[in-house]
């Protein structure tokens, strides 16, 4: 395998230029401008295919500055940089109707191997990208990388940490919400939206064209395969299945999911089941990573039970009501908690990944009369939920359960409970929650109160941005939290704030 670094240098400064497509079929494609501003990007990785993505537009921010009419884009597959060995290739139709985005399926090929993939629209010839499928059970493979990140505000830094992961010897990115932002926010900004808060299925389009404008987050794509979910400010700040406080009206801001739904397909390397269907899609789901990992992605925004002890208004903290602790309140659904627990069944993995979007642990805060409070957006405001999920991985005698988590703009460590009062009570899972990319995180004063009234939390830090890489072996997971030095200097360092271990067969967080 090349260095990264050479591999970045190499083909994402310029298009392909070695081993053409071929002769070009039928009329010519002419393009005013390069159709691949927005880089390439492979997710969904399986033991014999991956999901690669481009999305042509010569002028982004337009809504892609392309003409109604479909155009043929041809993909390949390489087993080599050069693309002298030609692993797999089609032709994808791109059409107006998803924004002349490619998602192509790319089948048959070998498990646990690196590939390069690139695509041709006429003579336009795209960066090449580079992407590895899933491992095979019985392979032997004895190490599995990959980085965690989330919450990645556009306008309050530089995507520096994406710069750096994608030097970095990784197998996956997962991407836990919160891709882009739907509103202006925060202070010291170092770039704008420019724009308001995008409603309609051309605004949100546009809002995902300029944040994939950015050229260290085209790197972290193009240079791994991805899994992602979405959060809430993919849609609106806090929204609840179909509620909303920034939009009464059900059925307008169903309107209003539907088009940001439809806009994150376009932009994502998704397969077609997460396609959506007006203001529902099936994000959800299971992967394997030969002997080493099971990992599942959920989705708590798009069934959840509406905010409790708020009175339909935003879920923030405050005291605690009867209605948080009712039984039915639910965060997944029942449906997708059914799911959950069949999938535990099922797993295979010495290690077993659930990938959600916030921080899982309770972190209940005191009033001035000394009453608990509650942060009403998160697991503390369906802690029913909650137990359920602990319980589904106490049922199956989950060895190695870990959760990974973003949304609160802090690095946690904790330790999971099935009952957070009683600090003796065994731990059921590890739980790591990455800080942001760029969004502001918490004072410092709300960390200190945290870690001070909830004993689950093992390490908490706000003052810093970046991500999590998590190595898993048969031995242990190790996770480390790199942080910038300063996310608003888009040449910042980035170090080592924190390392955690989790040994293999011992549930419960370890300082390294």
């Amino acid at each position: 395998m090349m260095p990264r670094r050479r591999f970045l240098a190499g083909s994402l400064a310029s298009a392909a230029v070695a081993s053409p497509f071929g002769i070009v079929r039928g009329a010519p494609v002419i393009f005013d401008a390069d159709p691949y501003t927005l880089g390439v990007a492979s997710g969904c990785p399986r033991e014999d295919s991956v999901i690669l993505w481009t999305r042509l537009a010569p002028r982004p921010l337009e809504e892609g500055g392309m003409p109604p009419s479909p155009v043929e884009v041809e993909w390949q597959v390489a087993e080599d940089e050069g693309f002298a060995r030609i692993a797999a290739k089609g032709v994808v139709r791109a059409t107006a109707e998803l924004a002349h985005s490619v998602h192509a399926e790319a089948k048959g090929l070998r498990p646990g191997r690196v590939y390069w993939y690139r695509f041709r629209a006429g003579p336009a010839v795209s960066p090449v990208g580079r992407t590895r499928t899933a491992p095979a059970a019985g392979n032997g493979n004895n190490r599995f990388r990959f980085a965690f990140a989330s919450c990645q505000q556009y306008e309050q830094g530089y995507y520096t940490a994406y710069r750096d992961m994608a030097a970095r010897d990784l197998d996956l990115v997962v991407h836990l919400g919160d891709y882009i932002y739907e509103k202006s926010w925060g202070t010291r900004h170092v770039r704008q939206h420019g724009v308001g808060i995008p409603t309609t299925l051309a605004e949100f389009r546009n809002r995902y064209a300029l944040y994939k404008s950015d050229a260290d987050l085209q790197a972290a794509h193009a240079a791994f395969p991805w899994l992602s979910i979405w959060d809430d400010h993919e849609v609106a700040d806090d929204y609840a299945n179909d509620r909303s406080y920034t939009t009464r009206d059900p059925e307008q801001f169903l309107k209003i999911r539907a088009a940001a739904y439809q806009a994150r397909y376009e932009h994502m390397p998704l397969p077609p089941s997460a396609r959506p269907v007006g203001p529902d899609a099936t994000i959800y789901a299971h992967y394997r990573f030969g002997d080493m990992l099971d990992l599942l992605l959920l989705d708590d925004r798009q069934y959840r039970s509406a905010p409790a002890c708020v009175k339909g208004g935003r879920p923030t903290t405050v005291a605690d009501c009867e209605e948080r602790t009712e039984e039915a309140r639910t965060m997944l659904g029942a449906s997708q908690e059914r799911w959950f627990d069949a999938r535990l069944g099922d797993r295979r993995g010495r290690w077993t990944v659930v990938a959600q979007q916030t921080l899982m642990a309770e972190a209940k805060r005191k009033d001035a009369e000394g009453g608990d409070r509650f942060w009403m957006d998160g697991w503390d405001g369906y802690p029913n939920a909650r137990r359920r999920l602990l319980d589904s991985i106490m049922t199956h005698k989950v060895r190695n359960p870990v959760v990974i988590g973003g949304d609160r703009h802090a690095f946690f460590a904790t330790d999971l409970k099935r009952d957070f009062s009683r600090s003796r009570e065994a731990t059921i899972a590890a739980e790591f929650v990455g800080t942001s990319i760029t969004s502001e995180g918490p004072g410092e004063s709300s960390i200190r109160n945290a870690l001070a009234g909830n004993p689950g939390l093992v390490y908490a830090n706000g003052e810093k941005r970046g991500y999590a890489v998590v190595e898993l072996d048969a031995r242990s997971c190790t996770v480390d939290f790199e942080a910038l030095d300063d996310v608003k200097d888009a040449r910042s360092a980035v170090r080592r704030l924190a390392t955690f271990v989790v040994e293999d067969g011992v549930a419960g967080v370890k300082a390294a």
